[in-house]
């Protein structure tokens, strides 16, 4: 079936951003005067409660310089603006700058505030993208090496300088360093995977409204049909009346005929439109054999043989958009991997059904087949010749699966055992429904609102 799962849509999904157009000026302002607000108190407690004597103008003034700019920010642009991953760099690199200058200043990595070097990395590493946080993050740890060795030294009210042993201040720039390489990539990745999965729960939102928006209008149009068959008739009797008796006006008789026509082609539009409404309750459920033969249906002419194994009962199963959808997008990733051959094999037993699509491909590669299933899920060493158009980013089985557990399915991957006198040694995807999850009612349907 597959060396990883498929990708069914290729095209950026719409209302997904990259992720610094989600971060708003106004968040980034209020953020920066919560810091300076803690930098005035701080210097003022160091200088007149402490009795620390530091350079108070020179703080102040770089104090003053991120005053400036927020206030710049606040009259210039709205504060809802939405920055682009350039100016959230920009802003995060200048506040870092602007920390270092500071630091350096009051005591370096003496100053137990030193620790904040880790905010505007972690601030990067959820909200830019990797290049821009690697910068950021060299950046950072440049500037925390400037500070250990060129800081001006914090001296003591009655003179004396304070200053730590070598093993120590070692000790905390080896830790600041640590720290903003560990939280830059714990976060980044983080992250990643949360926009990863907003994504891909975005995709599957999508396709099932699209499925349901196509069943609805199925119903729409047989409705319609069934509406207008009766005026249709009408109009069709009445003009056909009118030719009779307009016999010996030529003109106005064949502007009769033309009425009748026209009626006829009417009704001919509307009965092959009719014909795809999905909103009648009878189209509302099926034969396990119609059901899986409608999924597979699209896959059935692109050059792979598709064999069904069906249980003799045929059950009366739910014909619902999820389970079409979701079967549709697995049979389409067996047949993109499938040497020649898929197989759909269904078995009935009295409390499930279970479903098996299993193909002669190479597998699933055996590293990543505990997360088959899930979103963007990258095969770095499959050979691009393998599917040649496809990115395999697991998307389109992660839209299947989603689709298939809401409708009480459980499924599970694996590949095929080998066997000398089979063929079917590619991946295996299992699907299993509880009965009462998976059978039709039985009985009367109750009134059809198609014909009420």
């Amino acid at each position: 079936m597959a060396q990883q799962p498929d990708l069914t849509e290729d095209t950026p999904f719409p209302g997904s951003q990259a992720p610094g157009d989600l971060l708003r000026l106004g968040t980034l302002n209020l953020l920066r005067w919560v810091a300076i607000g803690g930098q005035i108190i701080a210097l003022l407690a160091a200088q007149f409660w402490l009795e620390i004597r530091l350079p108070l103008g020179l703080c102040l003034l770089v104090v003053g310089a991120s005053v400036i700019v927020n206030l710049i920010s606040v009259f210039i642009f709205p504060e809802s603006t939405r920055l682009t991953e350039r100016q959230v760099f920009f802003t995060l690199l200048f506040d870092l700058t602007q920390l270092a200058t500071l630091l350096m200043l009051t005591g370096g990595l003496t100053n137990p505030f030193a620790l904040l070097f880790l905010a505007p990395v972690t601030i990067s590493a959820t909200a830019l993208e990797g290049r821009a946080t690697l910068v950021l993050g060299t950046v950072a740890l440049v500037l925390v090496s400037v500070v250990a060795l060129f800081a001006v030294p914090m001296s003591m009210g009655d003179g004396t300088i304070f200053a730590l042993p070598r093993l120590f201040s070692f000790g905390f720039w080896l830790a600041i360093v640590i720290g903003i390489v560990f939280l830059g990539i714990y976060a980044h990745r983080v992250a990643a995977e949360i926009h990863a999965m907003q994504d891909a729960l975005l995709a599957t939102q999508m396709a099932l409204a699209r499925a349901q928006k196509l069943t609805d209008l199925g119903g729409v149009v047989a409705a319609a049909a069934h509406e207008l068959g009766t005026p249709l008739a009408t109009i069709k009797l009445v003009s056909a009346e009118l030719m009779e008796e307009l016999e010996d006006q030529p003109d106005l008789r064949d502007d009769a005929q033309l009425i009748r026509d026209q009626a006829d082609r009417c009704r001919d539009i509307l009965r092959s439109m009719g014909q795809a409404g999905k909103d009648d309750r009878l189209m509302r459920q099926g034969p396990l054999s119609l059901v899986l033969r409608e999924a597979a249906d699209p896959h059935l002419k692109r050059g792979k043989n598709v064999h069904f194994s069906l249980p003799e009962s045929d059950p009366l199963v739910q014909r619902q958009p999820e389970i079409l959808h979701g079967l549709r997008n697995l049979i389409q990733n067996a047949v993109d991997f499938a040497a020649a051959n898929v197989w759909v094999d269904a078995e009935w037993r009295a409390d499930r059904l279970v479903l098996r699509i299993v193909d002669d491909g190479p597998g699933y590669p055996t590293h990543l087949l505990g997360r088959v299933g899930e979103p963007f899920l990258r095969n770095r060493k499959a050979e691009p010749s393998q599917r040649p158009g496809y990115e395999g980013m697991g998307l389109g089985m992660f839209i299947a699966k989603t689709l298939l557990e809401r409708t009480g399915a459980r499924l599970s991957f694996a590949n095929a055992q080998p066997e000398a006198t089979s063929d079917q040694h590619g991946a295996i995807v299992e699907v299993i429904w509880p009965a009462n999850r998976i059978l039709a009612e039985t009985g009367a349907l109750g009134d059809n609102p198609l014909n009420t």
